[in-house]
């Protein structure tokens, strides 16, 4: 158990305030981490860091938009400041635009999603880069999807934005891995299947009703070999060991938490 212990080591969360975030957020505190929230909404990240520390652990709020590069870059100057190295970077922030066949999608749908679910990848991790590499074994977790590795029926849902920003989540996870594995750095990407008590779904508004809901859980639960959706708290594990000592073999790996989906 050792093996996944992360005492004196600093986390940086993105999209802590939702699910995945915070779920991932609390086990790597729990692991013994310091933890950085990042995150857009305030009252969210602040109200996580402050649960976090009641239950005695460290966590701090960084409330910024990671597809802001300024706020990115002065977010870097002021972890440089507080802490000696950053050990743990865990990319998980997105969102989920409406279903639209490719060519009703609006062009600033496609740029919002492509900005937050891939762009803001690039950037955080270029802006760490140089913390993540004084560290001398670091581990950076992108979060990709399974609609990043196939794609869905159109009846169900239709998300060429979301589909291709996840997949170039997993080539820069690979490419990171590629690029600094000599130097000591991990970079894997954990491909979640379809999770219940996410936030993704408030922007999805095709499905903002319980009809639409009920059908598209249906149609998920069917295409699931498990017949059920995963919880955020059942993802965590799976980052807690790429963040740890557990892992020290693993780079450049796809780690698909599906349920089966990937499998049929």
């Amino acid at each position: 158990m050792e093996l996944f212990q992360l005492v004196n080591r600093i986390a940086v969360v993105t999209g802590a305030a939702g699910g995945f975030g915070a779920a991932i957020a609390s086990i790597l505190s729990n692991a013994g981490a310091t933890v950085v929230l990042v995150d857009i909404d305030a009252g969210r990240t602040e109200a996580l860091a402050t649960e976090i520390q009641t239950r005695g652990k460290t966590a701090t709020a960084a409330c910024i938009d990671v597809t802001d590069p300024l706020a990115v870059a002065s977010l870097a100057e002021q972890l440089v400041d507080e802490f000696p190295a950053i050990d743990i970077l865990v990319n998980n922030a997105g969102i989920s635009p409406e279903s639209h066949l490719l060519h009703e999608i609006p062009l600033s749908d496609w740029e919002d999603v492509i900005s937050t679910n891939l762009t803001s990848v690039f950037l955080c991790t270029r802006a760490l880069m140089p913390h993540l590499l004084k560290s001398g074994g670091a581990s950076v977790i992108n979060i990709s999807s399974i609609i990043g590795t196939s794609a869905t029926d159109p009846r169900t849902l239709s998300q060429a934005g979301y589909a291709a920003a996840k997949a170039g989540v997993i080539a820069l996870t690979k490419q990171t891995a590629a690029d600094y594995g000599a130097s000591g750095l991990r970079a894997n990407a954990v491909v979640p299947g379809w999770h219940s008590g996410t936030r993704l779904g408030d922007r999805a508004g095709n499905f903002s009703n319980p009809v639409d809901q009920e059908r598209l859980d249906r149609a998920i639960d069917a295409r699931t070999p498990l017949r059920r959706q995963g919880t955020p708290e059942e993802l965590a594990p799976l980052v807690l060991y790429l963040a740890s000592d557990a892992s020290a073999f693993v780079t450049g790996a796809v780690i698909h938490h599906d349920g089966g989906w990937s499998a049929v």
